[in-house]
């Protein structure tokens, strides 16, 4: 089982990459988050690693952190959830979001997630809930959100996903603008950022 991997990062394009680990090139899939946290290329990189052994690949998944490997391990133990729903789920939420949609039951918010519907998310919600203060109990969950903030930010991330914008780009775009401003204006000024493509 391989545990991590360092090595010079050789290629970046999302959902995967490529690590040179003396003279040997492992490919692997990644989530967003992951790709966000990624040195430029050509530069020494370190991931921790899940292995997938099936009879006609296998397969290796990279995080830039043990907790985002973990999640991803304990995402892909509910039944109906597969490697790549989990990784769209990391893609979307972070760990923090993650852990307080299990803690609000927030079912609609799951639903956003591309590839999960509203059975699937129910059943993360009753499978994984129950075993957040166990394995995620150094993550802080802030379980009473400020409605307005969290509402208006929700409401901008809708907005700009039903203009065509990725859900993964339009989420972290608003999550890095003052969430106590309105909706109308985190729309204007995402739309400033993801026109611009600083992203």
């Amino acid at each position: 089982m391989i545990a991590w991997l360092k090595g010079e990062l050789l290629e970046k394009q999302a959902p995967s990459l490529v690590l040179n680990v003396n003279g040997v090139g492992y490919e692997l899939e990644a989530p967003m988050s992951t790709f966000y946290d990624l040195p430029e290329v050509g530069a020494q990189a370190t991931v921790f690693v899940h292995m997938v052994v099936r009879e006609d690949a296998q397969l290796l998944f990279g995080f830039t952190s043990k907790q985002q490997r973990e999640m991803f391990r304990s995402l892909i133990r509910v039944n109906g959830v597969g490697p790549k729903v989990a990784l769209a789920v990391l893609s979307t939420l972070s760990a923090q979001e993650l852990l307080q949609c299990m803690a609000n039951e927030d079912v609609t918010q799951l639903c956003r997630v591309p590839g999960i519907g509203k059975k699937t998310a129910q059943r993360l919600v009753v499978e994984m809930k129950d075993r957040l203060e166990k394995e995620f109990g150094d993550v802080t969950l802030e379980v009473s959100l400020g409605e307005s903030s969290s509402n208006s930010s929700r409401d901008a991330i809708d907005a700009l996903v039903a203009l065509g914008y990725k859900n993964s780009d339009s989420s972290r775009v608003v999550k890095s603008l003052d969430s106590s401003l309105s909706s109308e204006e985190l729309i204007r000024q995402a739309l400033r950022i993801l026109s611009g493509n600083v992203l």
